[in-house]
């Protein structure tokens, strides 16, 4: 089977577990068309009935839905395969009002107390923890699936933003059965959103809204990492204020975090001096490799051993021009008021140029999740949604995504970083680039150009690779000093992916009908 049926398989699948976990939701689809061979059917008017994936396997697939009076028509058969993803999402892009009660349904950000940090918090050391409690809700994949886990707790920390104002944010710290308390994976998760109830602390539960079905997912490559044995921490790192795709208030944040949950040893267990290694693909190579370029001056005492990240966005510019008019478009406007949710005069510039009958259509990112934004924004031009035709060239613009270009600083702790050719989301180029910079300096990086893949398909088939590398410093093995970067046609076949693939889907299978995730015994 093809990656792109493989990859069919998986959202048809994904879409109809979607409809069947919130039964009493509007639907938004009118007709689901399978078709293929000598076999058709037709799902009309409602929920479509259940589908295996096996079913959808070389059937050209059409989906049917209407916002407002327009009927629009998705074909999976006539959209290029990145595509893919925004079909698979778009049952799940509501937000929590809009999804079916549960009995103890997760509370969202701004409704729970546990976020507001306690007052004089701003004279706290940076990374002091400042509450904590045991997770709520069970963790669970895609808000359904509970996951047997030792413990898991909520940490509410200090920290600070873009311009070094004190604030407060949340980790969440995820202990497996048979934990190692002296290895620790810091995971910055693609949150992608400019909404705080898209944050980890939040979609991870189970009862959460299925809009943050994209963080779901992440918890099984999660479990990859706990199965070993490490503690997992994920922080939302983006903030209260949900700043998407700012550099500093990630890397502060996930440094912060790392602090926190070191001085947490008498609730989770966590040695002081533990081992961490931080990883994120995406959205979280952004925050991961922030807090890698600024821990040398943010945090010089922690002891981090290196830092695996994956279709990094190196230049926010070239990303968000890369995404517009494509599948991915509604990247850009939850990156641009993530910005200007901490650069004041952005938001101001902003909100004088859009378009005053669009504009609360382009508000919308500020309160919904990447899946929502994946749909009400498909295939749009940002340009149309402002007066001016050089917005992202202007000067208030240029001066923001500069600051958040990465290559300021250099790590200097080891990378493995991982990027496809055909990325169609993140630009190769800047990255590859950045790899360059980097080595100029100093820095000791192992980079992987992958042929095959593009920018989803790669968080998948880069991951084993990535938990290799990783295992590898935990395991006390010394990183290559200096630089060198390969091609290959897909990081899948590389040495040692596959048996970790087949480790990996075992374990997610074992994960999602409730087997205890973590080693048999403590390693």
């Amino acid at each position: 089977m093809d990656s792109i049926a493989l990859r069919l398989e998986t959202e048809i699948y994904l879409l109809v577990l979607s409809s069947r976990l919130s039964p009493s939701r509007k639907p938004h689809a009118t007709q689901l068309r399978l078709s293929g061979g000598k076999e058709e059917v037709n799902y009309k008017e409602g929920y479509p009935p259940p589908v295996s994936p096996q079913q959808v396997k070389d059937k050209k697939v059409s989906i049917s839905f209407c916002s407002g009076t327009c009927p629009v028509l998705i074909s999976f058969h006539s959209l290029p395969k990145h595509a893919l993803l925004s079909v698979g999402l778009w049952l799940s892009a509501t937000s929590p009002s809009e999804a079916a009660p549960l009995k103890r349904a997760a509370v969202i950000p701004e409704n729970d107390a546990f976020y507001t940090p306690p007052a004089g918090y701003e004279s706290a050391a940076l990374g002091t923890v400042l509450k904590t409690r045991p997770v709520p809700n069970s963790l669970a994949a895609f808000s359904l699936l509970p996951q047997n886990i030792a413990a898991a707790w909520q940490i509410l920390y200090r920290t600070s933003d873009s311009s070094g104002n004190a604030q407060a944010t949340v980790t969440t710290v995820i202990e497996p059965h048979n934990a190692n308390a002296s290895r620790v994976l810091s995971y910055q998760v693609a949150e992608d959103s400019a909404w705080e109830a898209c944050a980890p602390s939040y979609v991870l539960q189970k009862g959460s809204s299925l809009s943050g079905v994209a963080t779901q997912a992440e918890l099984l490559v999660m479990d990859a990492a706990l199965s070993r044995g490490w503690y997992v921490v994920t922080p939302d790192y983006e903030g209260p204020n949900a700043s998407f795709t700012a550099g500093l208030q990630a890397g502060h944040a996930t440094l912060d975090s790392i602090r926190a949950v070191l001085a947490s040893t008498n609730v989770t267990g966590i040695k002081a001096n533990a081992d961490v290694a931080l990883w994120g693909y995406s959205g979280g190579a952004l925050a991961s490799g922030w807090a890698a370029e600024l821990q040398p001056s943010y945090a010089p005492e922690l002891r981090i051993i290196g830092a695996a990240l994956g279709g990094t966005p190196v230049d926010l510019n070239a990303t968000l021009n890369a995404v517009n008019k494509g599948p991915f478009v509604g990247l850009v406007p939850a990156g641009i008021l993530g910005l200007a949710s901490q650069y004041p005069d952005l938001a101001a510039y902003v909100d004088s140029v859009l378009i005053p009958s669009k504009k609360a259509n382009f508000y919308k990112a500020k309160s919904q999740c990447l899946a929502a934004d994946i749909i009400q924004f498909l295939g749009q031009d940002f340009n149309s949604y402002v007066n001016t035709t050089n917005f992202l060239n202007s000067p208030i613009a240029t001066k923001v995504l500069t600051e958040n270009h990465m290559g300021k600083f250099v790590p200097k702790i080891p990378l493995h970083m991982y990027h496809a050719i055909n990325d169609e989301i993140v630009p190769f180029a800047p990255a590859k680039a950045l790899y360059s910079q980097y080595c100029s300096q100093g820095a000791s990086i192992q980079f992987v150009a992958d042929e095959l893949s593009e920018h989803v398909i790669l968080l998948i088939t880069g991951a084993a690779d990535a938990i290799l590398w990783l295992q590898d410093r935990f395991n006390g093995v010394t990183a290559a000093t200096g630089c060198s970067n390969r091609t290959t046609a897909t990081s899948a076949l590389d040495p040692g992916a596959l048996p970790v693939f087949g480790e990996l889907l075992f374990n997610d299978l074992g994960a999602l009908v409730g087997l205890p995730i973590g080693p048999l015994s403590i390693t």
